[in-house]
């Protein structure tokens, strides 16, 4: 990873594989770690993978006070622009795929096809997070016990049959060790991902847009997922049946295909 300016920013950053640029945008609470190295090697077969981390997080700069997720888009915008590249195809999940919303809509001609996974718009229209998964993770993240906030994310973020398994845990929590996020960052995340409402824009969307949504995201219902799909002309739908909000890390294979196939009609 390598420090790149992005306006009044730093963010740490990666460019591996060859191919046409692919932006990946990471979710709440989330590093360029946790696209998980199944995912991110299928990905290199066919793409230049950019990967990077939010303000706040790791190497990236410091965040001060609050944050809006048009400022988060405004760093990727700038981020291609930093790293010689006029567009590029661009995938975002969870917050991350909050920030491509705004990085589509603001600068459409950056951005050659849109994937966005276990996300929402907001506003009105969305359905709301469960307070339950909320106040759960919430109260593991302030207790000051690591290993219960680690299990209580792991827990919300992927099915329940994965989260039985011990060695898919254990990798998860090799990753959250290499690269912590701060409870403040997290929680201005939070605030800024409930404050969106790209609903009633989205039909301003031109490019290429693929959605993908698991039936058991307990994060972000699947609604969601759904709302958006019928919102963006044109769009995709992929609903996976049994998988949780962490798709990529259930279906890495499945996963890289779809944005083959996605990106492909670019091409």
């Amino acid at each position: 990873m390598a420090l790149v300016r992005s306006g009044d920013v730093e963010l740490d950053c990666e460019r591996t594989g060859s191919g046409p640029p692919l932006l990946l945008i990471m979710g709440m609470s989330g590093t360029a770690l946790h696209w998980g190295e199944p995912f991110l090697e299928l990905l290199r077969e066919d793409f230049e993978v950019i990967v990077y981390d939010h303000r706040g997080v790791g190497a990236s700069t410091p965040l001060e006070g609050p944050i809006t997720i048009p400022q988060l888009a405004e760093d990727a915008s700038r981020l291609l622009s930093a790293l010689g590249l006029d567009s590029a195809h661009v995938l975002g999940i969870s917050m991350g795929g909050m920030v491509a919303q705004e990085l589509a809509l603001a600068h459409p001609e950056q951005v050659r096809t849109l994937a966005l996974g276990c996300t929402w718009a907001g506003g009105p229209t969305a359905t709301q997070r469960n307070p339950e998964v909320l106040q759960r993770l919430t109260e593991a993240m302030l207790s000051g016990d690591r290993e219960r906030a680690l299990r209580a994310g792991w827990e919300a973020i992927v099915s329940p049959a994965m989260a039985a398994d011990e060695a898919a845990y254990a990798a998860f929590k090799r990753i959250a060790a290499q690269r912590a996020v701060a409870v403040p960052v997290i929680m201005a995340q939070l605030q800024a991902g409930m404050a969106l409402d790209t609903a009633d824009r989205l039909g301003q969307l031109a490019m290429p847009t693929l959605v993908i949504h698991g039936t058991e995201d307990e994060m972000l219902d699947v609604a969601n997922g759904r709302l958006i799909a019928s919102r963006v002309p044109g769009s995709r739908l992929e609903i996976f049946d049994g998988i949780g909000h962490m798709f990529f890390w259930e279906l890495p294979e499945r996963s890289a295909e779809l944005i083959r196939e996605h990106t492909a009609v670019h091409a």
